[in-house]
C-alpha cells in the first residue's frame, strides 16, 4: 500500500469507528480533517492529547474541521476511553494497521531495552478535497493542538 505524502490526495479507506459505524473516508469530503494516531487508550500522554482537541473542539468545529483518533486497540476499548474522557468526536481502530501504514505512523522503539514496533505520535490535517496539508511528526503533546490551530487557520 502506498504510502501518503503532502500534497496528494489520501487513498480511499474504511475503518471500525466508535458509535457502530464503519468510517468511508470519501463520506467526509467538503470538511477538513484532523486525523492523529496515538499509542494506546488510557495511557497519560494519549489521554492529554485526547482531552487537548476535546477542549478544543469549537474552535475546530468553527474552521469545518473534525477530529478523528486512531490506535491500534479496539472498539470496546475506544468507547471507554471515549465515555470515560468525554470525548466529542469518533476514535478509530485500526488493529490491522492499515491506516498506520498509508500514513507510516508505526516505528521501532525502544521500551525498557526490547525493541517493539509501535505508533509514533503523529497528527495529519486533510482538507476539505481529500488532499494531505500538513502532517506533525514525532508529536510532543504539550502545545500541540494550538499549533495544529495555527496551521489549519492559515489553509
Amino acid at each position: 500500500m502506498n504510502k501518503i505524502k503532502v500534497g496528494k490526495k489520501v487513498p480511499e479507506f474504511n475503518v471500525l469507528s466508535t458509535g457502530d459505524k464503519t468510517l468511508k473516508i470519501s463520506s467526509l469530503r467538503g470538511k477538513n480533517i484532523i486525523i492523529y494516531f496515538y499509542p494506546r487508550d488510557a495511557t497519560p500522554g494519549c489521554t492529554i492529547e485526547g482531552q487537548d482537541f476535546r477542549d478544543n473542539i469549537r474552535k475546530f468545529s468553527s474552521r469545518n474541521t473534525i477530529i478523528l483518533g486512531v490506535s491500534r486497540d479496539t472498539i470496546a476499548s475506544h468507547e471507554k476511553f471515549k465515555k470515560n474522557q468525554k470525548f466529542p468526536f469518533d476514535l478509530l481502530s485500526d488493529k490491522d494497521e492499515k491506516l498506520c501504514k498509508i500514513f507510516d505512523v508505526i516505528k521501532e522503539k525502544n521500551m525498557y531495552g526490547k525493541i517493539v514496533f509501535g505508533i509514533e505520535r503523529s497528527t495529519f490535517l486533510i482538507d476539505e478535497k481529500g488532499i494531505l496539508r500538513h502532517e506533525w511528526r514525532k508529536v510532543r503533546v504539550k502545545d500541540h493542538v494550538d499549533d495544529v490551530l495555527n496551521v489549519l487557520k492559515n489553509l
